[in-house]
């Protein structure tokens, strides 16, 4: 089966991680400010796309750097509010952004892949219907948050690890793959 046999329209959500999908990660730290954040080759391009398609799209991201005190909600909230603007000043969507900032052992529901931030999303968009959402991550955490919620799951990740329904190299070929672009 490919992506595009699912016959995704506006009645389908999907879900987005965020380092390592939207932007670069930054090996063994954390984005912490926006100077320091850097979209991936395409990723605007790709957005702008996948608005066109899906009813919401909507970014869960970990963000434990808060919890460990290596950056403030400030300096996050403000990634991610100029995330937002310059996807859309590319032409695209991001619906909402939600982050948990708990570190690993704080016993969160809301940490991947426990299933908080799309239940949360869920309240503030009621249409979203997990059988008809995609997420797209790069993590094995991020594959199970789909799983544990009954969505389709995507891996977004140069060299294949896991079991996903589906497997891509970049948001950008993943998007192509959606619109039947080459």
């Amino acid at each position: 089966m490919k992506i595009a046999d699912l016959h995704i329209d506006n009645n389908w959500t999907l879900f987005l991680d965020r380092d390592g999908v939207i932007n670069r990660k930054i090996d063994n730290d954390y984005v912490r400010n926006w100077e320091q954040f850097e979209f991936l080759p395409d990723v605007k391009e790709s957005l702008k796309e996948l608005s066109q398609i899906f009813n919401r799209i909507i970014i869960v991201t970990n963000q434990r750097g808060v919890g460990r005190g290596l950056m403030s909600e400030q300096e996050l909230e403000n990634i991610h509010r100029n995330v937002m603007q310059e996807v859309e000043e590319a032409g695209g969507r991001i619906d909402a952004i939600f982050s948990c900032t708990d570190i690993e052992d704080a016993g969160s529901t809301h940490r991947k892949p426990k299933p908080g931030m799309a239940l949360d999303a869920k309240t503030e968009f009621p249409e979203i219907d997990f059988s008809r959402s995609i997420i797209a991550g790069d993590a094995l955490s991020d594959m199970e948050f789909g799983e544990n919620l009954g969505m389709i799951t995507v891996l977004i990740y140069p060299k294949l690890k896991g079991n996903p329904k589906f497997h891509f190299d970049t948001l950008f070929e993943f998007s192509s793959a959606i619109t039947q672009k080459p």
